[in-house]
């Protein structure tokens, strides 16, 4: 399905000064975010919304207003964007980013951010189960190396396995994100 058709909207999940600004960062983490800077641009260029998801864990670094749960400081973000607050990996799950993408009328997200193994790919995969069209931005999530794999090998993993993800109905296609436009 094309994007010209149905209205897009970005979902940048999880990109918070508490994940990416402790030693190590994340794999590509500034490369990560430029991608994503480039993205939101385009999106915001094309009236398409642009919402940014923070994860919160109450006695974390990501407990609810504290300084680990900001947004990545070399994110931008302007005034029209939107905020979803989530307690799980599911982006959906007990918030309101369904809402706000029926209230906008979007069919299509294209999703980037933190972590590849967690909340991109669960995200990915409800939002395709709720009937959404999804991009996934190849090379705007990120993840830390683990013990079993390093997390160059886990985006280049859920690339590949997530677009072969059919029964939902809609397509999930993973894209370079210099290769995604906004209609």
């Amino acid at each position: 399905m094309s994007m010209a058709k149905d209205k897009t909207a970005l979902l940048i999940i999880d990109v918070q000064r508490g994940l990416f600004d402790a030693e190590p960062r994340p794999f590509e983490a500034e490369a990560v975010v430029q991608r994503i800077n480039a993205l939101a641009d385009r999106a915001r260029a094309a009236a398409s919304p642009v919402i940014f998801i923070q994860h919160e864990r109450e006695a974390s670094a990501l407990q609810f207003g504290s300084e680990g749960w900001q947004l990545e400081r070399g994110l931008i973000v302007q005034p029209q964007d939107q905020v979803s607050r989530k307690t799980t990996p599911d982006s959906f799950l007990r918030t309101d980013l369904q809402e706000l993408l029926e209230r906008q009328q979007v069919k299509h997200v294209v999703i980037c951010g933190y972590a590849s193994e967690f909340c991109v790919d669960t995200s990915t995969r409800r939002a395709a189960a709720l009937g959404y069209e999804v991009t996934l931005a190849a090379d705007a999530h990120t993840t830390h190396d683990k013990a079993h794999a390093t997390a160059a090998q886990i985006r280049a993993h859920h690339n590949a396995t997530l677009p072969g993800i059919t029964s939902f109905g809609p397509s999930i296609r993973a894209e370079r994100a210099e290769d995604i436009a906004f209609a």
